[in-house]
């Protein structure tokens, strides 16, 4: 009976550590930005997708839940904050919608089944990032106006640097699927 004592909390003492070392992958990936055409990027969503396939959707999901729950107390965590504000009044601005849609997107990334061939696996990656920018979008629209060019200002400028991240992804997946084997 010790011995499981001991395992299960050795297990949840590492799920915690996973979860604390995604959040601040998570902040950092928000906080660099990379040159790159159009516009620059960050690699947030790489670590997106990158937690749902090391740490499958149950952790992932966690990790990105404890991410936001940062963000909307008002720890600095996500781009661009605490430049442009931080807390509820950051989290409820234009970026709302990409920020909800991170939790989708790493769930559908953490069920990914990777015994497929890596046209399979980059579609579903494909899907998953997909996601981010169906919720932004609707949320920016929601937001500016629907009269507003809500694909060219929230969805396309990006579309580029997001295919450079399926790509490097989708080629990485079976590795980083290994991960998981030690949770």
């Amino acid at each position: 009976m010790e011995i499981l004592k001991t395992h299960s909390l050795t297990k949840t003492l590492k799920i915690f550590l996973l979860i604390f070392l995604g959040t601040v992958a998570l902040t950092v990936s928000a906080k660099i930005k990379i040159p790159f055409y159009p516009v620059p990027m960050t690699m947030q969503t790489f670590v997106v997708l990158f937690l749902g396939l090391a740490f499958g959707y149950k952790i992932g999901l966690t990790t990105v839940g404890v991410y936001l729950l940062e963000g909307i107390i008002g720890i600095p965590v996500f781009s661009n904050s605490p430049e442009k504000g931080i807390g509820l009044v950051y989290f409820t601005g234009p970026t709302m919608g990409y920020l909800i849609g991170f939790l989708s997107a790493v769930f559908f990334a953490g069920y990914l089944n990777l015994k497929n061939n890596i046209l399979i696996v980059f579609s579903k990656l494909i899907f998953s990032v997909s996601t981010i920018y169906i919720f932004g979008a609707l949320w920016l629209g929601t937001l500016i106006g629907w009269d507003k060019p809500i694909l060219a200002l929230g969805v396309t400028p990006f579309l580029l640097a997001e295919l450079f991240k399926i790509c490097l992804l989708a080629l990485l997946a079976k590795k980083i699927i290994e991960i998981r084997r030690f949770i």
